[in-house]
């Protein structure tokens, strides 16, 4: 869009379906990127329009040929130019993602969530774990807290600990924790690792730690150069700088019974590489995602030995 003149523009576009057609070819026509919880660029442009105008996700199709104000037009506009000319990810410029059906505040801060993690979070981590047992759950590289929240939900039973090491994704996460009013339930700790994470056993640890590696940071398009990629994805030239010493301690934080969930993405094939030995289970999801493991206390204290080698070499 490139400098477009907004007011000339709204003045041909005056349904929503209008703003959304042109929305998309113009995103199509400006080579964006849609790797951060858009699938499409109708999607996109369908999601800056209801959020412009101040609509929930689930507005019926029925009303997308209403005529529109002209200072709505020029509202959903100044999204678009936003997300053309900067290649700002839409959720930094509505400061709001969804993540397993609930509504996140996310910045500059914090990744934007698109985790798999929350399809097994919907399905209660089964078949792995049985929900009655679970009464402590852990999120080790929390961010936004996206993932922790989505499980104090899923287990209103259970108390949740949140931790990262990065203070400034913490403050969005107390945003999170503060507009889902789950302070009683949900815990947030700074923490690298399981450093400064009290002596307890948990049911279930997930994580979605940093994993990419350096080839694959070189290559990300220019919708990643607004996230915090130096802590929250960059993971060292293979992509395992956090994910083994994560697998070499997380046993000890584990009831007899618990589950380690773990997001390596595209560092699947590194880590399968250095550790042929470990029986890694790989979730296969319904709605897409892949690169995600589950490995059981007793998986992670028999193979301990080889984390612990592998971080040593």
């Amino acid at each position: 869009m490139m400098m477009i003149n907004k007011r000339e523009i709204a003045n041909d576009l005056v349904t929503l379906r209008d703003l959304i057609r042109w929305g998309t070819s113009q995103f199509n026509a400006a080579g964006l990127g849609f790797y951060q919880g858009m699938p499409t660029a109708i999607d996109e442009a369908v999601y800056l329009c209801l959020s412009a105008l101040h609509l929930p996700p689930d507005f019926s199709k029925e009303y997308f040929d209403c005529v529109l104000t002209m200072d709505e037009r020029l509202r959903v506009l100044r999204l678009f130019q936003q997300r053309i000319e900067l290649h700002k990810p839409s959720a930094y410029i509505t400061n709001e993602a969804w993540f397993a059906g609930l509504s996140f505040y996310v910045d500059e801060r914090v990744l934007i969530p698109r985790s798999p993690i929350a399809e097994l979070i919907q399905h209660l981590f089964s078949p792995w774990i049985s929900p009655d047992k679970v009464k402590a759950i852990l999120d080790l590289c929390t961010g936004s807290g996206c993932i922790a929240i989505a499980c104090a939900y899923a287990f209103d039973q259970a108390e949740v600990d949140a931790s990262d090491i990065s203070t400034d994704a913490l403050e969005v996460a107390e945003i999170n924790r503060q507009n889902h009013g789950l302070e009683d339930r949900l815990t947030l700790i700074e923490s690298d690792l399981f450093a400064s994470i009290p002596d307890k056993r948990y049911d279930i640890i997930v994580s979605n730690p940093p994993y990419v590696s350096a080839q694959e940071m070189a290559q990300l398009p220019a919708e990643f150069d607004f996230e915090p990629g130096g802590l929250a994805l960059a993971a060292g030239e293979h992509g395992l700088d956090i994910v083994l010493p994560l697998l070499s301690q997380a046993g000890d934080y584990l009831s007899d019974d618990g589950i380690l969930v773990v997001e390596v993405g595209y560092s699947k094939h590194a880590l399968e590489a250095v550790l042929p030995q470990v029986p890694f289970f790989w979730v296969d999801f319904e709605f897409g995602g892949e690169g995600v493991l589950v490995l059981t206390k007793g998986q992670l204290e028999k193979y301990q030995a080889d984390f612990e080698r592998m971080l040593n070499r």
